[in-house]
């Protein structure tokens, strides 16, 4: 069952509803036959057990009940919060069983577990408040699994929590929905936390097929100790109109010479006088300090280069693009 992207509901259906915290891993779904096995399956329905040995213990969790849980796998920071950057070392391994229990040493997992679609061999066709129930009843806190918090009613607290902790959203489920295997609901809604930041742009990528003789995608950065150190590409946010805007103001401060410090390996790139300033939406920063999901908003044309917003962190480990 998939979340459909929405808002709060209205304060009138608050109290029908659930708020759990938004999760930033890889999707899973955990078969436990009750034999002593356990498969997990990602979205694509990919056998992705062997990427996880650590979470092999789980299969002994429920003794000899079937089941089948929905949750997400994440690996977790020095203050226990979601880091994808991390988990991203840990994902694609279930071919290389050597290289997955190497980085399992090294960067475990947790999974937490948020629903139970089928228990004791039969399909749970209850509402999600009763589901929630058998759910924290069966027991699931182990050393790389749990069961996260809800809250019921409240929706608007708790997505301030989640902000002011840097989560990523919430997700509000429906209390009296059942669960719809393979549905993208709007019984689940799922709302993102997002930032913005001042940016400015250094260069450019073309765009392809229909964004033929466009930018496809802007390079921003961020000043930093006399720098302009290089944040990422945004590729997301103009209409047709406002991209060709763009360009031709691309073109005015085309420049041969890359403005970033240092240099980023970015194939294809096209350099501009970094002159242009714009804001950016984005939900988090990977440890070297780049923007995550980030999306255009808007040209700051009252904005220099040098009023702009500089939270780079210094020093930052800048990786090569793809």
């Amino acid at each position: 069952m998939l979340a459909t992207p929405g808002t709060l509901p209205q304060p009138a259906q608050d109290a029908r509803w659930a708020y759990e915290t938004k999760q930033d891993g890889q999707r899973v779904m955990a078969y436990l036959p009750g034999d002593g096995t356990l498969l997990l399956r990602a979205r694509s329905g990919d056998d992705i057990t062997a990427a996880y040995p650590e979470l092999g213990p789980l299969a002994d969790a429920l003794g000899d009940t079937p089941a089948i849980l929905d949750g997400e796998v994440l690996a977790l920071d020095a203050e226990g919060r979601a880091d994808f950057q991390a988990l991203q070392n840990r994902m694609g391994l279930a071919h290389t069983p050597a290289l997955a229990a190497h980085r399992a040493a090294r960067t475990p997992v947790h999974l937490v577990l948020f629903d139970v679609p089928y228990l004791a061999g039969a399909q749970v066709a209850t509402p999600y408040a009763r589901r929630r129930e058998l759910l924290t009843g069966l027991g699931l806190d182990g050393p790389r699994w749990s069961v996260p918090g809800a809250v019921v009613g409240h929706g608007a607290e708790a997505l301030r929590m989640t902000r002011e902790h840097g989560l990523e959203g919430v997700v509000c489920k429906r209390l009296d929905s059942v669960y719809e295997p393979g549905v993208r609901s709007r019984n689940w809604i799922k709302i993102r936390n997002t930032r913005s930041a001042d940016v400015i742009v250094g260069g450019w990528l073309p765009g392809k097929g229909r964004l033929s003789g466009l930018p496809g995608a802007v390079l921003v950065g961020q000043r930093a100790g006399g720098r302009l150190v290089y944040a990422g590409r945004v590729g997301t946010g103009w209409s047709e109109g406002e991209r060709t805007e763009l360009a031709a103001l691309l073109a005015a401060s085309a420049s041969e010479r890359c403005p970033f410090d240092p240099v980023p390996r970015i194939p294809g790139a096209r350099w501009v006088l970094p002159r242009l300033v714009g804001e950016v939406g984005f939900s988090t920063r990977t440890r070297a300090g780049l923007l995550r999901q980030p999306s255009w908003l808007r040209l700051r044309p009252d904005l220099t280069p040098e009023d702009s917003a500089a939270d780079q962190p210094e020093g930052a480990d800048l990786p090569e693009e793809p």
